[in-house]
């Protein structure tokens, strides 16, 4: 696996790639890898002949005072997990690198950037569409993979994406849990043993939502609450949002129906966890 830190180097690579006859597959993180990561390397190395994967944590969708200082880094452990999955090139540029001193250009999508995670980390949506878009550039893929735990972020990318002509594909791929139904993220390993059980209630919370749908309830309000009910009933969780809404546009919607998403945030602790289900 070809390790690269340069802009101009990853654009030259990426041009003489972009001529071959083959698919450019992109798996942009911020390291701290873990299954969900790792489950979206496997499929984009199972759709596309070549596989570009980045790490990069972004300071510019961290406000102050969030974790920026503290989100974990383990890039020689990344490195070893990216080259076993068939990773041909790892992009690990700096921010001096990808912000050099005097860039000022910013990329916002507004309306859809200020709901759910938008409304509650002003700002955040900015820094992520920014940092996507300039990665969108240097590799120019042909498949950009993504989780859809960040499912307002793929709102936010869908819409960019499509207002600036991007010429690629937005590939969602499913949430990874663990066996208990906890969401892996790269945040999971700041709980404690008890806030790691306490974040179970986000999990229950929305299986409970799920088992109502499927019993035949689709009023958003009452669905609202009872996985309110969970939430409440859960030690330790401090709610940020539960939300039923389209899951293109992030608006609230009165009934659940195809393209509803049902969403969650909350504090176990000092750490922010995020969860969701796209109903059938």
């Amino acid at each position: 696996m070809q390790i690269v830190k340069s802009v101009a180097e990853m654009q030259s690579i990426c041009r003489k790639l972009r001529t071959q006859d083959a698919l450019l597959g992109f798996v942009p993180t911020m390291g701290a890898l873990h299954k969900g990561h790792l489950s979206l390397v496997e499929r984009a190395t199972a759709e596309c002949q070549t596989v570009v994967a980045s790490i990069f944590v972004n300071p510019l969708q961290f406000a102050p005072g969030e974790d920026f200082a503290k989100y974990p880094r383990t890039f020689e452990q990344d490195s070893r997990q990216l080259e076993a999955e068939g990773v041909a090139i790892l992009f690990a540029p700096d921010a001096t690198e990808m912000y050099p001193e005097g860039a000022v250009t910013t990329i916002t999508v507004p309306g859809i950037g200020d709901r759910l995670d938008g409304a509650s980390r002003p700002g955040h949506f900015t820094g992520v569409a920014t940092v996507v878009a300039k990665l969108f550039h240097i590799v120019t893929p042909h498949r950009a993979y993504f989780g859809q735990k960040d499912a307002a972020q793929l709102a936010v990318l869908q819409q960019m994406i499509q207002d600036l002509n991007f010429d690629l594909e937005l590939v969602s791929c499913a949430i990874v849990r663990d066996t208990d139904g906890l969401a892996l993220s790269s945040r999971n390993q700041y709980l404690s043993g008890p806030e790691r059980e306490q974040a179970l209630g986000l999990h229950r919370a929305l299986t409970r939502i799920e088992q109502s749908i499927a019993n035949g309830e689709r009023r958003s309000s009452t669905l609202l609450q009872i996985g309110r009910n969970i939430l409440d009933a859960a030690t330790g969780v401090r709610v940020d949002y539960l939300a039923i809404v389209d899951a293109k546009s992030l608006l609230p919607v009165a009934s659940v129906e195809t393209g509803t998403l049902i969403a969650v945030a909350a504090y176990v602790g000092r750490t922010r966890l995020i969860d969701n289900f796209l109903p059938t």
